[in-house]
């Protein structure tokens, strides 16, 4: 297995666990502050292709910024990726990646997905 890359928001209780069940688990992931270090476009279409889903999947609608910017649940995917590129805090958290999988750690035990076989 390569290593584990989990995106991460040490405000939220969910990826606060979700990074915690993995090192407990002697995994030792890369953490990438998104929010400090936004996805590129490019980055945040590679992760949806791995996880599989629609880019509202990978959102977090219910920050007052998505009506803001009257993004819409039916809006088209790159206009959602853009969106998030511009605005990361509008990505659902946390996402953690290994080997061309990806996972959404909601809940939190998720991640853990990523050390299966």
């Amino acid at each position: 297995m390569t290593g584990i890359v989990i995106w991460h928001n040490p405000r939220c209780s969910k990826s606060r666990e979700a990074l915690r069940l993995l090192e407990e688990t002697g995994a030792e992931p890369t953490v990438r502050r998104y929010l400090d270090v936004p996805p590129t476009e490019k980055e945040l279409r590679e992760t949806l292709d791995m996880l599989g889903g629609c880019a509202i999947g990978m959102m977090r609608t219910g920050e007052d910024l998505f009506s803001e910017l009257d993004l819409t649940k039916d809006a088209p995917d790159e206009v959602l990726i853009a969106a998030m590129a511009a605005h990361p805090r509008l990505i659902e958290r946390p996402i953690a990646m290994a080997d061309g999988r990806a996972v959404l750690g909601r809940p939190p035990e998720r991640v853990l997905e990523l050390l299966e076989d």
